[in-house]
């Protein structure tokens, strides 16, 4: 397997496409994104490359162009516990960026993937400097409490179909991704090893919802119909 620091010899300055998918980069001047575009790199991680993991220091502030990654860290008993999926337009990290602390979780391609970084101390650049950066950091933040929340709620569920369906929204979530749409690129067994479940019992929840009119399963991904219904399913199921 991989490591993070052969995804880190691989970087290379992003392509004007790719810089385009960036949703930060439209908050600051013109002034701030001429000095910060020439400091961005990315880099493209195959399934089972780590991007970050757990005890490393914070060099860069990362977010995802193409692909899908997973945020997870490993128990003292060997578990690994999955946190959550970041699907393309998800930036991550960025308490760990502002404390300049190790990481305290992994964070690893599940398919081939296209990666941007900014160097930690460009990011605290942008934070002294910069109010649509600071606005952005900020909303990141409190959708990021919000979500882990959300987290520790769905680790209570015994309900395959409720872990499916909440997943699945987390990761709809417009602010913390805004890359995904309606339309997440994403396979069933992705899917599984994000929520904890075997390929089948996703299959039978994902099917599930598609009766109920919430998500529509398409080739290469799932489409979502009803957002409010996929985040309060179970509630009154």
């Amino acid at each position: 397997m991989a490591t993070e620091s052969s995804v880190f010899q691989r970087r290379r300055a992003p392509s004007a496409a790719e810089t385009s998918q960036i949703p930060w980069l439209a908050l600051l001047t013109p002034e701030e994104r001429a000095r910060i575009t020439p400091q961005l790199v990315v880099s493209d991680p195959m399934p089972g490359d780590y991007v970050c993991r757990m005890g490393r220091s914070a060099t860069f502030w990362f977010g995802v162009i193409e692909g899908l990654l997973k945020m997870s860290t490993d128990s003292a008993s060997g578990r690994t516990i999955t946190f959550t999926g970041v699907p393309p337009g998800g930036w991550f990290g960025e308490g760990t960026a502002i404390k300049r602390e190790p990481y305290r979780y992994n964070i690893m391609a599940l398919r081939r993937s296209v990666v941007a970084g900014l160097p930690i101390d460009t990011f605290h650049w942008l934070l002294d400097n910069s109010i649509g950066f600071n606005r952005f950091v900020m909303n990141q933040l409190n959708e990021r409490l919000a979500q882990f929340i959300e987290a520790r709620e769905i680790d209570r569920s015994n309900n395959p179909d409720v872990r499916v369906a909440r997943n699945l929204a987390a990761l709809f979530n417009p602010t913390l991704f805004p890359g995904v749409g309606e339309m997440l690129r994403i396979t069933q067994q992705e899917l599984a090893y994000l929520v904890g479940l075997s390929r089948q019992r996703v299959n039978v929840a994902l099917n599930t919802l598609q009766e109920q009119s919430a998500i529509r399963i398409e080739y290469g991904g799932m489409r979502v119909l009803d957002l409010t219904a996929l985040r309060a399913y179970g509630t009154t199921t």
